[in-house]
């Protein structure tokens, strides 16, 4: 197992009495990379770069650790993306380990895990979805399943999104007549819902279908999962016939459904190649300083769908060594298939086919196919991408032509990089929540999204400003504090001045600084806010800001207009009147779809803190009620609330509830009206 090395000793300590450290400037460059040297064995092992402010900036992996950072000790002849990095690292950490494929492995891990700007990132990193069927009870059931494989049954996958996964499990639902509802709803019924109506379920929970009949449809879609899928049809087909001639047409129409069903799935699955039963495929496209790598996922010879990933890089990197690195990273939290095809050569075939190995317990193939099915399976997952990252510069283009045009009309100094937009959402006051949604140059940044429970009791219900002044409080507190913590050399101006000074440059202007590492990193500080609302919200958000040291923030309300047209919003900047934009404006549908989408996400967050209130039983919060006993009670009383107005006498006379029980669920009810 990797051991982690002390912080290296190579950096001279603080002489006593001498100027305190914070008031002199933070030592950076070859020098300090040189004191380590003393210290460095040859063996593999991973090392981290970092800043002023103690950031990680890169994370890289070497066969022999002193020869490679021996290599950041010389500025002469290195690109430069690595003569920015080697000026801007303050400090280093080591960890050594037995080998370089296990050197590559925690690579990945720590790439994930810091994010470092000089890195290739995997920016996507959410987890697949599976299909499960759950055979931990008496009639299988079969969902989509995320996470952690801790419930007992078959998995399948993983599938590219979602939207596949559903797709596919209702298709299932249609030829096999699986159960998909919860245990708790399984148990509760009395008679069969509409699934059952409309032949998507057999209905084992009222008994329309024997548990012994049920397992062998299970059994079938298991097979069917599993790769069988023709053996599967033709046992239909061969069914189908024998009902058939036995005048059993009833019996015969539904295997044809079924039949029909199965088909739909595998057109649904679009590419089922020959002789390809386990396989990822990577291709990667590289085209305007960006790069697009699309994955095609194919399991028991089908196609499980594709994602399309952009990864954050220097424009420099060559797209063979964004390949490279993406794909290690891509594996450090997913299962390894056994053959992984990829588009381009990559420099650590080898060792990566190694590691990868290593991880799945079983062999690693990773191959560049020129010819055949395989080759064809990349051919077509790179005309993907090429498709794709066209898309996406059109897409970027035209945000950051929007952006600049929005700092325009809003008296800004520049274009914004990043937007900030606030939304509360309530009905009446009751479970209040407040969302913030962001914009920057690539589009809307879902993973800087946030969502506040108004927490305030003194709040009047349905106060839009009480609410407003809370969210915006707990988000530019946070942000104060962490401008207030970080020294300046971690920010990216000053950074860039750092470099510049060392390096006789100018800083980068805007086209350049797009496709450097530290264009691309979305600031935490926004450049513009839009509250939703009139004057009367532009205030209270002034107010906030000013009060926590950030008033240069530009602050622009929108306010809804009569009848609350789309098209006809007044826009209250501060020293201005009020104003329109012009109907037609492309600025106008900009700012329109930031609003919309900040009102989806508060709707969508109080819809879900809703149902969840509702949901909520006050049987669950009584200790020592479980399932049992909960159903036990409800069946007798036929609701909590009935149970509340019970007396002991009566509830000690449903089954399972002693008389030590009974009163303490009294005591529970009556406690809680006090």
């Amino acid at each position: 197992m990797p051991t982690p090395s002390d912080k290296a000793s190579g950096v001279p300590a603080p002489v006593q009495g001498s100027e305190p450290a914070e008031e002199r400037p933070t030592a950076t460059g070859p020098d300090v990379i040189a004191g380590y040297l003393k210290t460095l064995t040859a063996g593999p092992g991973v090392y981290r770069m970092l800043d002023a402010g103690g950031d990680v900036i890169y994370v890289g992996k070497a066969r022999n650790l002193k020869a490679r950072v021996q290599n950041y000790t010389r500025l002469a002849g290195l690109p430069n993306r690595t003569i920015r990095m080697i000026q801007a690292t303050a400090a280093m950490e080591f960890v050594t380990v037995r080998t370089e494929a296990e050197a590559l492995l925690l690579e990945a891990n720590l790439i994930k895990r810091f994010r470092p700007r000089f890195n290739v990132t995997l920016r996507d990193d959410k987890s697949f979805p599976y299909i499960l069927i759950r055979r931990d009870q008496g009639a299988p059931q079969i969902l989509k399943h995320r996470g952690a494989r801790t419930v007992k049954g078959e998995y399948f996958g993983p599938f590219a999104s979602a939207g596949a996964v559903n797709r596919t499990i209702n298709m299932l639902e249609r030829a096999f007549l699986l159960r998909s509802c919860s245990d708790s709803v399984f148990e509760s019924r009395t008679r069969p819902c509409l699934l059952h109506q409309i032949k998507r379920c057999s209905a084992p929970c009222t008994g329309e279908i024997s548990l012994d009949d049920y397992g062998r449809l299970v059994e079938e879609a298991l097979r069917f999962l599993k790769g069988e899928s023709q053996s599967v049809r033709e046992m239909y087909q061969r069914l189908m016939e024998e009902a058939a001639e036995k005048l059993e047409f009833e019996r015969a129409a539904m295997l044809r459904n079924r039949l029909w069903a199965l088909a739909h799935v595998q057109a649904e699955q679009a590419i089922n190649p020959d002789g390809v039963e386990e396989a990822d495929v990577f291709a990667a496209f590289q085209e305007g300083g960006q790069t697009c790598i699309q994955v095609f996922f194919f399991r028991v010879g089908q196609n499980w769908g594709n994602r399309a990933y952009y990864p954050k890089a220097d424009r420099s990197l060559p797209v063979e060594e964004v390949l490279d690195s993406f794909v290690a990273q891509f594996y450090d939290d997913k299962p390894v298939p056994r053959l992984i095809l990829l588009s381009h050569e990559i420099a650590n075939h080898v060792l990566l086919a190694e590691a990868l190995s290593i991880k799945a317990d079983r062999k690693v193939e990773i191959r560049v196919p020129q010819r055949g099915v395989k080759s064809g399976l990349v051919d077509h997952a790179l005309s993907n991408a090429r498709e794709a990252l066209g898309r996406k510069l059109a897409e970027s283009s035209s945000q950051r032509t929007l952006l600049a045009a929005l700092g325009e009309r809003f008296g800004l100094k520049r274009p914004p990089r990043r937007v900030d937009v606030f939304d509360n959402s309530h009905i009446m006051g009751t479970n209040a929540v407040g969302a913030m949604i962001v914009a920057g140059s690539e589009g809307f940044a879902k993973s800087a999204y946030r969502k506040f429970n108004i927490r305030s009791e003194q709040l009047t219900p349905g106060d839009d400003y009480g609410m407003m002044r809370e969210v915006l409080e707990r988000r530019f507190r946070r942000l104060a504090e962490s401008e207030a913590e970080a020294p300046a050399a971690s920010q990216p101006e000053a950074l860039w001045e750092h470099v510049a000074a060392e390096e006789g440059a100018e800083p980068p202007g805007e086209e350049e600084a797009e496709g450097s590492p530290l264009g691309d990193v979305l600031p935490d500080r926004p450049d513009l806010v839009l509250v939703d609302g009139g004057a009367g919200q532009l205030t209270v958000a002034r107010e906030v800001l000013a009060a926590l040291g950030l008033a240069e923030i530009a602050v622009v309300g929108v306010a809804k207009g009569p009848d609350r047209d789309a098209g006809r919003e007044h826009f209250h900047v501060p020293g201005r009147p009020s104003f329109m934009l012009e109907p037609r404006d492309p600025v106008l549908y900009f700012v329109q779809r930031l609003r919309d989408e900040a009102h989806r996400f508060a709707i969508g967050t109080h819809r879900a803190k809703r149902a969840k209130s509702l949901g909520v039983n006050p049987l669950d919060e009584i200790p020592g009620v479980g399932p049992t006993r909960k159903r036990a009670l409800l069946k007798h009383f036929g609701s909590a609330k009935a149970v509340s107005r019970a007396g002991v006498d009566d509830l000690q006379a449903v089954s399972g509830i002693s008389q030590e029980m009974a009163q303490k669920i009294y005591d529970f009810f009556h406690e809680r009206r006090i």
